[in-house]
């Protein structure tokens, strides 16, 4: 069989992965960069591209008060007991050092993103202000030349502007950005968001002369006398080879939430759709598994409401229905015409509504859901795009009455038409007294800007004909379970020893959040910083 041979090999090409490979090149290591799917980029190149790193040294020079112990007090405040105090701090006090190295070292750039609230701000430790997200400026993909067409790209986060231009302007889809503007950017393809993050991490592994390879499959580690020593893999045109690595093999292959039969064995709830990239099957997962590798976290994903519809040139797409849920004239409901939370919560916490059972009838009770809404909403806001009620897309249910629109989603007409009737008499009293609606700065922040910061801006009646609903699924951005790992991101058996030459990180690990999301850019934060530790553990292993 064909053989390779380097000093580190990295399964993956999202940020964990591109990290990794960078922090071992610059190390001295030879890399092997594989990737499974013909383009790069990973699920990081359709996100919004934010990462959460608190004590950023650039937020911090802005005049944000933060502390290690207010982060340690928030990430704790918020874990159940899911997550370890090692991973934790390791996180903690790598994250800030891992991004001015990639400045200091390579072609990367970042910004604080100030004013983006924690997403539990009212925690202990929280930050109701912001101040630890940071995003890319914008990049010129013409820089790398061809690789500019083989990135993964996303049908609803566009890669023209970036996450912070969408806050200043949150109720336009375009984030505020003019025409002429979009125009300027194009000349040398400059693009923001996810695309500019994984842009700038994939031009830093071309400089330091790793060159990822597409279309190849990784299906299994070798192991030697007690270590990992290499991969096989198979292609898409069915060739088939080893590698080899004397310092190690980074797992950043992403999630398993493309795969049914890992879904079925490890998630506590429903989860019936994805946004992440379809090759996130849990390759890595089901290599570990085989080493005896421990496992945590195995039961949670990065939640998010999901809704589905149609988007020219894409087809039918899973959406993610996030600041669309924090504006006001708008209500979620279970099958019973009820509501039964927070709609204007951030995605991962709402995700843990549709997993409430009823004992009795032994029923997902909240799941699926409905988005109701009237046409101000529609009109004001859109939903996906769409704000014409006369020409309502087949994805959207619409009806004269509360009533009517209740009999063609299912649910009793009486009870829907008494949740709206509570839920105006509430709004006209400014407040929400059955879920707090309106009470934490999180869900002010993404309702409508012409209010400022005021409940008004995510309370609104649902009062104006025609009405509007459409079906809300439990979806995620990833699953956050795999291989328990150390601070170093080394992989750990079942008996909480190394397995020595195997890391994992990014989507690819048992995520240091555990349940929860610290935060504007939670997945992508620890990804950077794991993939980096990795990629720097594995070279030095090789060189020794």
């Amino acid at each position: 069989m064909e053989q390779q041979d380097f000093d580190v090999i990295v399964l993956g090409t999202g940020a964990a992965g591109l990290a990794a490979a960078i922090r071992a090149a610059a190390n001295g290591a030879t890399v092997g960069l594989f990737e499974k799917a013909e383009t790069v980029g990973g699920t990081t190149a359709w996100s919004g591209g934010m990462a959460w790193i608190p004590l950023n040294s650039k937020s911090l020079a802005a005049g944000v008060k933060d502390s290690r112990e207010q982060v340690l007090t928030y990430l704790k405040s918020l874990s159940h007991g899911m997550m370890t105090d090692d991973l934790i701090e390791s996180y903690v006090d790598n994250a800030p050092q891992v991004l001015d190295w990639l400045e200091e070292n390579t072609c990367f750039r970042y910004q604080p993103v100030l004013g983006f609230p924690d997403y539990h701000p009212e925690h202990p430790g929280g930050l109701p202000g912001g101040g630890r997200a940071i995003e890319c400026p914008l990049m010129p993909f013409e820089e790398i030349g061809e690789w500019g067409t083989k990135i993964t790209r996303g049908y609803q986060i566009s890669g023209t502007y970036m996450m912070s231009e969408s806050s200043m302007a949150r109720n336009r889809p375009d984030g505020g950005v003019t025409e002429s503007e979009y125009e300027r950017r194009s000349i040398r393809d400059e693009r923001g968001a996810g695309q500019a993050f994984a842009g700038f991490l994939l031009k830093a592994c071309l400089d330091l002369g790793v060159i990822p390879v597409t279309g190849t499959r990784a299906v299994r580690l070798i192991e030697e006398h007690g270590q990992v020593v290499g991969v096989e893999f198979k292609r898409t045109d069915g060739s088939e080879f080893q590698a080899r690595a004397a310092g190690g093999v980074v797992l950043a292959t992403g999630g398993f939430e493309w795969n049914e039969d890992l879904k079925r064995s490890f998630i506590k709830g429903p989860l019936t759709r994805t946004v992440a990239v379809p090759t996130n099957t849990g390759d890595g997962l089901v290599m570990a598994m085989r080493l005896g590798a421990s496992l945590a976290n195995m039961r949670e994903a990065w939640w998010v409401p999901t809704i589905d519809v149609e988007v020219p040139g894409w087809g039918k797409v899973v959406w993610q229905v996030n600041g669309e849920r924090s504006r006001p004239h708008c209500i979620m409901v279970n099958r019973e015409g009820r509501r039964f939370t927070d709609e204007a919560a951030n995605y991962n916490a709402i995700g843990n509504a549709f997993h409430v059972v009823d004992v009795a009838s032994f029923d997902y009770v909240n799941h699926p859901a409905y988005m109701v809404f009237d046409s101000h909403y529609l009109t004001t806001y859109g939903l996906a795009h769409q704000k014409d009620p006369n020409n309502v897309p087949d994805w959207l249910t619409t009806a004269p009455t509360l009533a009517e629109l209740a009999v063609k989603i299912n649910v009793p007409p009486a009870a829907l038409e008494e949740t709206v009737l509570r839920w105006n008499t509430n709004v006209v009293q400014g407040a929400d007294p059955d879920f707090s609606r309106g009470v934490s700065v999180h869900d002010r922040f993404w309702g409508d800007a012409a209010f400022g910061m005021e409940p008004q801006t995510t309370l609104g009646p649902v009062d104006t004909a025609p009405y509007f609903a459409v079906q809300v699924n439990s979806g995620c951005l990833g699953t956050k379970g795999g291989p328990r790992t150390d601070g170093s991101a080394r992989v750990l058996n079942v008996d909480g020893e190394v397995i020595p030459g195997l890391y994992a990180a990014g989507n690819a690990m048992a995520s240091v959040m555990g349940m929860t999301y610290g935060g504007h850019g939670g997945t992508l934060g620890p990804a950077i910083t794991f993939g980096w530790l990795a990629g720097h553990d594995a070279a030095e292993r090789a060189r020794a």
